[in-house]
């Protein structure tokens, strides 16, 4: 399938053949959104902490006598029924995150760059870095693909550190390498940008399973 190519100015310079078992599968639901649900589970902290009624620091002694008062025995105050006692079946310490099968991930990242594709979301951009890093360089290309102030994707053809400084101070700006994609900014990026070379990288990547 063919492709128009923008220069970082934002005018059509070629065209190019995109990979059709790359760009143009038909786009699985289920898959993206299990790649989402993996995605926001791996971030999890897990760190929510509770103390039952053994860790609570608390006194010992019943609150009042066993008999005669009319009241339910109580062994101590660190009941979780009282105020200031532990809690029953609180949360605890817990890894969630889990690994998503390959070809699930796999089928989620095809299906997102076919969409991006479907909805005119991507464009394809020829290859551009930035020499010292600075920021004000690559907002003047967002600038030229009106993406300004809109959640916006980069794909790069492989981890370039001064360009992901340069995208550091943007901050609706998210830059990922060919083979470290994310579900989430796929599918929320109103634009994707994928550099030229990084095409026949997803395509090398993704096409042959």
């Amino acid at each position: 399938m063919e492709q128009k190519v923008f220069s970082t100015t934002g005018k059509e310079i070629r065209t190019i053949n995109l990979d059709e078992k790359v760009f143009a599968v038909e786009v699985s639901n289920g898959a993206i959104y299990h790649a989402i649900r993996n995605e926001a589970a791996n971030r999890r902290v897990g760190t929510a902490c509770t103390k039952t009624r053994a860790e609570v620091n608390y006194s010992n002694t019943k609150p009042y006598k066993q008999k005669g008062t009319g009241n339910a025995r109580r062994g101590d105050k660190k009941s979780p029924i009282s105020v200031g006692g532990g809690t029953i079946f609180g949360p605890k310490p817990r890894d969630y995150s889990y690994t998503l099968p390959k070809k699930v991930k796999r089928l989620a990242m095809l299906s997102l760059l076919s969409l991006g594709v479907e909805e005119g979301r991507l464009c394809v951009i020829e290859d551009f870095t930035s020499e010292n890093g600075k920021t004000k360089d690559l907002a003047q290309i967002m600038k030229a693909f009106e993406t300004e102030n809109q959640r916006t994707v980069i794909i790069m053809k492989d981890d370039d550190p001064m360009l992901r400084r340069a995208a550091r101070n943007i901050p609706y700006l998210h830059v990922l390498a060919y083979d470290k994609l994310s579900a989430k900014e796929l599918l929320y990026g109103r634009k994707i940008l994928v550099l030229e070379s990084a095409c026949q990288n997803l395509s090398d990547f993704y096409g042959e399973f």
